[in-house]
């Protein structure tokens, strides 16, 4: 009988252990989730093949005691380690906002291809080419300033 009684609690806490472990630390579906459902089905058939009242014990036990750590483990201070505690308190600024208008001149940082960064009136800005590629450090020219996007095309090619 005692045998029984530590091979049902191993059972439990074992399912109790992996089924938190998926909860709080492994996302989605995983082996741990699936492990711990048959060791917690697991250990309260095997109560019940024992007799219907320590059936029923475990059942009970075994509920009361996953929810008790499953709430003790939410309100630790455990979890503060692993969360993300930072804020985002910038905003996207439209291009429109920045003051750029057609016309404006600049450089681009890096390679449109056809989308890249470009230094207009020393502000940084994700431009759109009008459809070619345009190389790094060439000179640009606003074309077209449509909410969020700065299109521009290469100042040579206006000429």
């Amino acid at each position: 009988m005692v045998l029984d009684i530590l091979i049902i609690a191993f059972l439990i806490i074992v399912a109790i252990l992996l089924l938190l472990l998926e909860i709080f630390l492994l996302p989605g579906i995983t082996i741990a989730g699936f492990g711990g459902a048959i060791f917690a089905i697991g250990g309260v058939i095997y109560a019940y093949t024992v007799g219907q009242t320590i059936g029923h014990i475990t059942l009970v036990s075994s509920i009361v005691l996953f929810g008790g750590s499953f709430f003790w483990l939410l309100r630790s201070k455990s979890f503060s380690r692993v969360a993300l505690k930072t804020d985002v308190d910038s905003k996207l600024v439209s291009s429109r906002e920045l003051g750029l208008m057609p016309g404006d001149e600049g450089v681009t940082l890096s390679r449109l291809a056809p989308i890249g960064k470009a230094l207009i009136n020393n502000i940084t800005v994700e431009a759109k080419s009008t459809g070619e590629f345009i190389n790094e450090g060439t000179p640009v020219k606003v074309v077209r300033v449509d909410g969020y996007n700065v299109i521009v095309e290469q100042i040579d090619s206006v000429n």
